[in-house]
């Protein structure tokens, strides 16, 4: 059970106005580690934004750029399978911020919390993070960018765990889903497997 959690909080409605960024390590089942960064933006904050995560334009003044920290980062998650809850959201800031830095994608593999368990756990009204945390009893402090990866990674463990699978894609695929995937500036989205369809590589646009 090996892969990589993230989450991105934005200063806006802007996907390339990253502010803040967890990372969360799964090796062999077990967090091995935890990473955390406050990001400058170079945007402006908007007020919705900052009610929902508390990060104020104070809290990023002289932080790192995406594109200064993507040295850092990069090694993280280049190669790995990463989770998101809500990946649609979580992987498009990073393409965003990616093409606003003017870096090339990493190759990486990446699934959908949201989305799995929108499918396994039918019982629940909501599939927002906080309603499978609570579910699964995992403690969240929701939009805290460190919390909601950890948050997502025990979801994701809990999810395998559940269907007694171990290899993270081949558990998607015994969901039905194809992981999507980031390569050479192109991407492909997570997805249901359709039967005898093509794979269409999509321009960077967001």
């Amino acid at each position: 059970m090996n892969f990589t959690a993230i989450d991105f909080e934005t200063a806006n409605f802007n996907r390339s106005s990253a502010c803040s960024l967890g990372l969360v390590q799964v090796r062999d089942g077990v967090v091995a580690g935890e990473y955390e960064w406050l990001i400058d933006p170079q945007q402006p904050f908007n007020r919705m934004n900052i009610a929902i995560h508390g990060i104020t334009p104070s809290m990023v003044d002289k932080q790192p750029i995406f594109g200064e920290l993507w040295t850092t980062i990069e090694p993280l998650v280049s190669g790995e399978i990463i989770i998101a809850h809500n990946a649609v959201f979580d992987i498009s800031v990073l393409r965003c911020c990616l093409d606003a830095a003017e870096k090339s994608y990493p190759e990486i593999q990446y699934l959908c919390t949201y989305r799995i368990g929108k499918k396994l756990l039918q019982e629940l009204s909501s599939h927002k993070l906080n309603i499978i945390s609570n579910h699964f009893g995992i403690r969240l402090n929701h939009h805290n960018a460190l919390d909601d990866a950890r948050a997502c990674a025990q979801i994701m463990l809990k999810l395998m765990e559940q269907q007694k699978e171990c290899d993270p894609l081949l558990f998607a695929k015994s969901m039905g889903f194809q992981a999507g995937s980031l390569y050479s500036d192109k991407y492909t989205p997570f997805r249901k497997n359709k039967k005898n369809t093509t794979n269409l590589l999509h321009s960077s646009a967001p």
